[in-house]
């Protein structure tokens, strides 16, 4: 999560403090990630000390103000425009979880999947009656439309990641059931091992053929 550069964009739309820029990104995304002021300040800190953010005043409650410079304003635009990097993902609990119960002492790794099949139907339940009330906001019109139009997207990828994760799990079980199948049902190639050439009886000579006897048979 890029919380400098979502500060950038809120700045983007005028002087705010630290609190301010607090409520207004968890506003954004539904409290989906959210934020202490600490964080905040601490961003805010970085951000003024590579020139993309200066302190501007105070507002009539004596609160420290800042805004986005132009070198900020080109860092925002350089991240808008920039795909988000896949070529090295973050780091997934879960896949790192099922890669480490894969013969692990005393660990029933179909227990694991279907504990977190469960998690995850009930996260995507819960997205997705969140997304009810985010679209009748939307629909409403209301004063926050534009906060509210945000968290909605944000509840969608959510409810689309859920779905993937779930499927995934259904994936991993299956393989999981192909693959004990195969090896249960391969030859033991150790228990009835071939005699060796050298071993073998040889040849008894052919029989002279009779008349009236078959002589197709090997």
């Amino acid at each position: 999560m890029s919380i400098r550069h979502g500060l950038l964009a809120l700045l983007e739309r005028g002087p705010r403090y630290g609190s301010q820029l607090r409520t207004e990104f968890e506003s954004r995304t539904g409290s989906t990630w959210p934020l202490n002021v600490g964080q905040v300040y601490t961003t805010l800190s970085r951000l003024e000390r590579d020139g993309m953010v200066a302190q501007g005043g105070e507002d009539g409650a004596g609160h420290t103000l800042y805004t986005i410079t132009d070198d900020g304003r080109a860092e925002l635009r350089a991240w808008f425009e920039k795909p988000v990097d896949r070529t090295s993902p973050a780091r997934d609990e879960l896949a790192i979880k099922l890669a480490m119960a894969v013969g692990a002492p005393n660990v029933d790794i179909r227990d694991v999947i279907q504990s977190q099949r469960r998690h995850t139907v009930k996260a995507m339940q819960d997205y997705t009656r969140l997304k009810a009330q985010a679209l009748l906001a939307v629909e409403s019109g209301g004063a926050r439309e534009r906060d509210d139009v945000a968290w909605l997207l944000v509840l969608e990828q959510l409810i689309f990641q859920t779905e993937a994760e779930a499927r995934w799990l259904d994936h991993c079980e299956s393989r999981l059931i192909r693959l004990s199948a195969t090896a249960r049902s391969a030859p033991d190639a150790q228990s009835e091992p071939d005699a060796p050439a050298a071993e073998a009886p040889a040849p008894a000579p052919a029989p002279v053929a009779r008349a009236g006897a078959r002589t197709d048979r090997p």
